[in-house]
């Protein structure tokens, strides 16, 4: 799960490319093994925020957790592949396997516009901010005249 990068998308959360090298670390896993079990790798991007690469590796931990491992070889099964049981009850999912929640934004309250604030004029209060930040050191060169005569 990466962040939008443009300023219009960037509150929003989408699916990513793969996870980074670091996320595949922290998981004890290697890119060759995590590409074999169908989890994508994306060499290229790196982690600039300490919350999404938590969220990236509990995302990881839950794919490993129910991940089942089918032997290559039925006689000769390894520590790391499934058990009997487990292959029993083995099904196959289509799909994006680990869907994420959109984040929720935060609701805004609405309320009427008062008879002061349409007296106001936006344009008219930043017009005079601007022009007020503009002329300020010339005022203040002028004060100063004015005060050493």
């Amino acid at each position: 799960v990466v962040q939008c990068p443009t300023v219009r998308y960037n509150s929003k959360s989408r699916l990513g490319r793969g996870f980074t090298l670091a996320e595949l670390k922290a998981a004890a896993l290697s890119p060759v093994y995590a590409r074999s079990v169908g989890i994508a790798v994306d060499s290229r991007r790196v982690n600039r925020s300490e919350e999404s690469f938590q969220r990236n590796l509990a995302r990881l931990e839950e794919y490993k957790s129910k991940l089942i491992l089918f032997p290559r070889n039925a006689k000769k099964p390894k520590a790391s592949d499934a058990s009997a049981e487990e292959l029993a009850r083995a099904t196959q999912q289509r799909g994006i396997l680990l869907p994420f929640k959109r984040q929720q934004d935060a609701t805004v309250e609405h309320r009427a516009i008062t008879a002061e604030e349409k007296k106001r004029s936006a344009f008219q209060t930043l017009r005079v901010a601007r022009s007020n930040r503009r002329l300020a050191g010339i005022r203040k060169k002028k004060a100063e005249e004015a005060a050493n005569k």
